[in-house]
């Protein structure tokens, strides 16, 4: 068992200086750095990644479009979205890509459980899902034997932006979020659950609430 977890509260950013700082994170660290988990929401952006193929940018208007470097297709970030960047050193955890996945996912599907939401998740498709609609999306890169980018878990948002999209390439997907499915919610309650349910799947003994800046 790694003995501690990292995370830090960016509160809303913008997303291509915290996309930036992961990366320079990730190459600069060493093999005695501390895991982290970087909890974030993003004023609004869509994000392209490697897979991505134009068409699904079907009407992108005035949010910006970034290429970025993790796998995936193209998907929405904005307030009320929580997103959660996990800066581990996959090596260390003993897990394999698709190990990792399966622990982020089952993360979300034991936190949507707390709230009384039944979700289910699709070999082909990473992410969780409420019956069909998407509810939580997944994407990673893997550097140097390091994971970073991470979740994204819809909470209470403006889902319209993903109608300019084809969400993760898939025409006609639909999203949902958790406003949708429970009556009370509170964004922060959801951070801190989260939190607790990585440390858990990932197997770390504690979390630690990091203060200092990111650049």
């Amino acid at each position: 068992m790694l003995q501690v977890l990292g995370f830090r509260e960016l509160g809303q950013m913008i997303y291509t200086p915290v996309w930036h700082a992961m990366q320079r994170f990730t190459n600069e660290r060493g093999t005695s750095a501390q895991d982290e988990v970087w909890l974030v929401e993003h004023q609004p952006v869509f994000t392209q990644g490697q897979s991505g193929k134009a068409e699904h940018l079907l009407l992108p208007g005035n949010i910006p479009v970034i290429q970025v470097d993790r796998g995936g297709q193209v998907t929405y970030h904005g307030p009320g979205q929580l997103v959660a960047y996990l800066l581990i050193d996959v090596r260390k955890l003993g897990l394999g890509v698709r190990d990792l996945v399966s622990r982020i996912e089952a993360c979300l599907i034991e936190l949507l459980a707390n709230y009384g939401v039944s979700v289910v998740t699709k070999p082909d498709a990473p992410g969780v899902y409420v019956d069909d609609a998407k509810i939580a999306s997944l994407g990673l890169r893997i550097r140097h034997g390091c994971s970073f980018h991470g979740l994204a878990l819809n909470i209470d948002m403006d889902l319209r932006p993903f109608l300019r999209i084809n969400p993760c390439g898939y025409a006609g997907l639909a999203m949902t979020q958790l406003r949708d499915h429970v009556t009370s919610i509170k964004f922060a309650e959801v951070s801190a659950r989260l939190r607790a349910q990585l440390v858990k799947h990932l197997n770390y003994a504690e979390q630690i609430t990091l203060t200092d800046g990111i650049d």
